[in-house]
């Protein structure tokens, strides 16, 4: 699962990232894509051994991995 916002865009010094307000679908899902893979590498990172990932899923797992280091 992914994190979810609701209106407004910032409460309470928490801010919706700019990618789910710019309306560009695409990178809204690969957003919520790559932020279920962290959540799941941070919480059960034994389900990503066995987990069946596409090109673009291991993509974003690199780009996070990297990222951390």
């Amino acid at each position: 699962d992914f994190p979810q916002y609701t209106r407004p865009a910032d409460f309470e010094g928490h801010v919706v990232p700019p990618t789910l307000l710019s309306g560009n679908h695409k990178e809204i899902e690969r957003w919520r894509r790559r932020e279920a893979l962290v959540r799941t590498l941070e919480r059960r990172p034994d389900l990503l051994d066995s987990a069946d990932l596409d090109e673009q899923d291991r993509a974003l797992l690199k780009e996070v991995l990297e990222q951390r280091r």
